[in-house]
């Protein structure tokens, strides 16, 4: 069966440093590159974080060190008239706009704007009243699980469809939530290993420098790719660091496309482009010596050569004790 085509998000998330006018850059990009979503991320500072917690060690690095995650985070907030904003710039570059919700509060925002679909942040899964208010809306849900267990994936799973979700409606996504992710803590087959357990439609939230992994996880079944990327990656913000610039991420989908397309419909046969060359690389029976009519066929006087126009060499045994009805000179091929 041929695989069905990835669905590619490019993630925006805060990369627009605030500026609504970044934002529609970003959306450009995203569509330019060929991606399927262009998502951002929707939050209210008061509802995700206190005011005393502390930024994660990423973050520190790529802001300013004075300003707390409270403040980092108030300076990043997108409100609903910016979504609408944005979300028609989206349909005007003919790119799908979806938003992560960090809250409750934000959940019902993009309810009231009709997102299509809800993707969870990895750092949600463990929050139960969080995950009743998602499988409430009945809609189709991607989640990461950035920092998780299995048994912490299955749980929040039957918490999804508690209400009116099925399995059918979930797309999980393997992600580890390290920026930019070391190689040896991706394990892309935990990917594989939550297809075969939870019996949901498998992605890959990538957060590592550089675009193989996530073509890697293409060629391992992922359903969605999601990639954070920037117009510069040298930014100052949190997220900048490990995204991708605009030709990377064309680079991406151009890659996960020519995947796509290399691995196939799995059946086992010529090509339409190598067909032409059977009769050329393959072989035939052949004299091997000059052969005279009423001559018996054998070892000494047959062999295989190129081009495979006559007999193939898969009939040789019911050549070899035959009778020659024609005479043969070197070369010629048995007919």
């Amino acid at each position: 069966m041929k695989k069905k085509q990835t669905t590619i998000i490019a993630e925006a998330g805060v990369n627009h440093n605030g500026n609504i006018q970044t934002a529609k850059e970003l959306i450009k990009v995203a569509a330019d590159a060929g991606a399927d979503i262009v998502k951002f991320q929707t939050f209210k500072a008061e509802s995700l974080v206190t005011k005393n917690a502390e930024k994660a060690r990423y973050q520190k690095t790529m802001t300013t060190k004075e300003e707390t995650q409270f403040d980092m985070i108030k300076n990043l907030e997108l409100n609903e008239v910016a979504h609408l904003d944005l979300m028609k710039c989206a349909e005007g570059e003919n790119i799908q706009f979806l938003s992560s919700p960090f809250d409750i509060e934000s959940i019902q925002l993009l309810d009231k704007l009709g997102m299509p679909v809800y993707k969870i942040p990895s750092g949600e899964i463990n929050n139960l009243p969080y995950l009743r208010h998602i499988s409430k809306r009945g809609k189709p849900v991607i989640i990461s699980t950035g920092m998780s267990t299995m048994d912490e994936v299955k749980l929040a799973i039957d918490i999804l469809i508690e209400n009116t979700l099925s399995k059918d409606d979930i797309t999980v996504l393997q992600c580890n939530t390290e920026y930019p992710t070391p190689m040896i803590d991706v394990n892309l087959n935990a990917m594989v290993s939550m297809c075969n357990q939870l019996d949901v439609k498998v992605g890959y939230s990538d957060h590592t420098l550089g675009i193989e992994v996530a073509i890697a996880a293409v060629a391992l079944g992922a359903a969605v790719i999601e990639k954070h990327f920037t117009l510069d990656r040298s930014s100052s913000g949190p997220d900048h660091s490990a995204s991708l610039e605009p030709n990377e991420l064309k680079s991406m989908v151009t890659s996960i496309r020519n995947t796509e397309s290399a691995l196939g419909d799995g059946v086992k046969r010529p090509s339409e482009s190598e067909k032409k060359n059977i009769s050329i690389v393959r072989k035939s029976i052949i004299a091997k010596k000059g052969i005279k009519k009423g001559e018996t066929f054998s070892e000494n006087n047959l062999s295989t050569k190129r081009p495979g126009t006559g007999i193939s060499p898969m009939l040789w045994d019911d050549l070899i004790g035959g009778i020659a009805e024609k005479t043969y000179q070197k070369d010629d091929l048995i007919k």
